[in-house]
């Protein structure tokens, strides 16, 4: 969705026009236009004001807002009162909250787990033993040369 489309869907808010009517006026897929629209009805005019960043928000508050929500509270209502950036997040939320529990919302580590220089890595016991195999036939190598020179040094 465009800047436009959003700027126009914002004003067709304004005078009254629900998000299906707005979807269908400009051709949008409603499932955008209906995050708008709730963005709008928390935001007001501020809908369209990009964020500075990814608020991160804590364990308990998000317990607090899924309880509530589950208990009846409409997202909407919730997202005003903890100045939340739009009432998806609470949606987001129970999902994860229904699927997995309390621990669905704890925060988790960003990125790949790093690994651990202290456990050395297992190689099979096949690929051990030829790599082994190629050491000692070098050295046996080596030390023949070794033998072979000393032989031409005493003649």
């Amino acid at each position: 969705m465009s800047e436009e489309q959003r700027e126009a869907a914002v004003a067709l808010f304004e005078i009254g026009w629900g998000s299906r009517a707005v979807a269908t006026r400009l051709g949008v897929g409603r499932k955008p236009i209906l995050r708008l629209h709730d963005r709008w009805r928390v935001r007001g005019d501020t809908a369209l004001v990009t964020k500075p960043g990814n608020r991160v928000y804590s364990f308990e508050l998000k317990l607090n807002a899924v309880q509530r929500y589950i208990s009846g509270e409409t997202r909407v209502a919730l997202a005003k009162e903890l100045e939340l950036s739009s009432p998806h997040l609470i949606a987001v939320w129970a999902m994860r909250y229904r699927a997995q529990g309390e621990e669905g919302l704890r925060p988790k580590p960003k990125g790949r787990p790093r690994k651990n220089p202290d456990t050395p890595r297992q190689e099979p016991e096949l690929q051990r033993l030829r790599r082994e195999n190629e050491r000692l036939r070098a050295e046996v190598a080596f030390l023949g040369k070794v033998n072979a020179l000393r032989d031409r040094e005493q003649r």
